[in-house]
């Protein structure tokens, strides 16, 4: 009977004491033992950056698919200097915004204006570019100043600075407006003579221009234009990343870095 009692009591004491090995297993662990390398840190997160690949010479896609530019090798540069990583995602320009916004990109760099509107719904960068809007028509199109195309078929890009000021010139609903998803394809319709001038950002229109001679364009300028001002967009209140893109950004123009890369595409150093 003495025995029968006394089993059970061994066997409780036995799982009492395996349960303490367990749970002092699951406790505290001892610290690193001096001399022993720390684990290595999670790697920092890549930003994503969007662009719409298709505003040469600021972003567009090269031969080997990849995202170039002036606009990318700024970013690149500013990234170094600041110490982050980024990674390019092509964007269409009607949602690249949207895109910011919802999250799904961290930063935006492609040829955006800085405008009043814009910095309702989003945060910039210092300026890094210097723009203004450009009339492109053929060569013997009777146009000298932006009035002269009040009454003419003219192309923009959608959502763009040169529609708002077509749209302001002959009312925003106007028929005589024809909107295209990006400059060189209205480019291409006033070639084809499907409208009769396109309004856009004066570094796009000469680039595309001196790549294609034989389109028999020229392009007019009017001081009614006011200088605009390119920025990298930002969701509105992220203050630490703005912060660091400014850095970045007074760093390789301070460095000289950003002369070269202005150089290198459009062959000048900026005035």
């Amino acid at each position: 009977m003495f025995a029968n009692r006394c089993i059970p009591w061994i066997a409780a004491g036995l799982l009492a004491g395996v349960a303490a090995l367990a749970l002092a297993g699951c406790g505290k662990q001892e610290p690193t033992p001096a001399g022993t390398a720390p684990p290595p840190p999670a790697a920092a997160r890549v930003l994503v950056v969007g662009t719409d690949a298709a505003y040469t010479p600021f972003e567009s896609q090269n031969e080997k698919g990849e995202i170039a530019g002036f606009d990318i090798d700024v970013v690149k540069a500013i990234a170094g200097k600041a110490g982050f990583e980024v990674k390019f995602v092509d964007t269409p320009w009607e949602g690249i915004f949207n895109a910011l916004d919802q999250g799904d990109r961290d930063l935006l760099v492609s040829a955006i204006t800085i405008t009043g509107e814009r910095r309702q719904t989003m945060d910039f960068s210092k300026p890094y570019f210097e723009a203004r809007q450009l009339i492109a028509v053929k060569r013997d199109a009777q146009v000298a100043r932006f009035e002269d195309i009040k009454a003419m078929k003219v192309g923009v890009q959608n959502g763009t600075t040169g529609d708002e000021v077509v749209g302001k010139l002959q009312g925003k609903s106007s028929g005589n407006i024809k909107r295209f998803e990006s400059t060189p394809l209205a480019l291409k319709e006033l070639e084809a003579g499907g409208v009769e001038a396109v309004v856009a950002d004066n570094g796009v229109v000469e680039h595309y221009l001196a790549n294609n001679p034989g389109g028999g364009f020229r392009t007019v300028s009017d001081a009614a234009f006011p200088v605009e001002q390119y920025g990298i967009a930002v969701k509105k209140g992220n203050a630490e990343l703005l912060a660091r893109i400014d850095k970045g950004l007074d760093g390789i123009k301070a460095d000289g870095s950003y002369d070269k890369i202005y150089a290198a595409h459009f062959g000048s150093t900026p005035k």
